[in-house]
């Protein structure tokens, strides 16, 4: 994953819900899927990190804001909420036979997105939504097991 960031000026300012001169791209994986929705005639509105979903960190025992990737509503009426990560952070890490700070840090990454995905998905669905990981699996087809 390349990891750079920049602003997404959208073809189609109208379906952004939202300042479109503000949208920001924090990897190459969310600018494609920021394109793909700006251009999509099945894509009602979109919107980017524009709201935050309240969760409590396993980390520190601390109430957080989530703010999820990506909104967005198709033409027949479903809205999905995205997040966008590596595949190898939807995957609880394989315990190791050291530990080492890499380890650490993957169980902390895991622990900490399992808290805002559990409350994304009580977010979704109250509001009968559809909450979705999307992997550069989804984007590109690459399988990286």
């Amino acid at each position: 994953m390349k990891f750079y960031q920049g602003k997404f000026k959208p073809q189609n300012p109208k379906k952004y819900r939202g300042d479109p001169t503000k949208i920001v791209y924090r990897s190459s994986w969310e600018l494609s899927f920021m394109s793909y929705l700006d251009k999509s005639p099945d894509v009602v509105w979109w919107a980017s990190e524009e709201m935050n979903i309240p969760y409590v960190s396993p980390i520190d025992g601390k109430r957080h804001r989530y703010f999820p990737d990506m909104i967005f509503q198709n033409r027949k009426g479903k809205t999905f909420m995205v997040e966008i990560k590596p595949h190898a952070q939807t995957r609880e890490p394989q315990k190791k036979s050291r530990i080492t700070k890499k380890y650490l840090n993957e169980v902390k990454t895991w622990g900490v997105n399992q808290a805002k995905w559990k409350s994304a998905l009580a977010y979704c669905k109250k509001k009968d939504w559809e909450f979705k990981l999307i992997t550069e699996e989804h984007l590109f087809g690459k399988k990286t097991r």
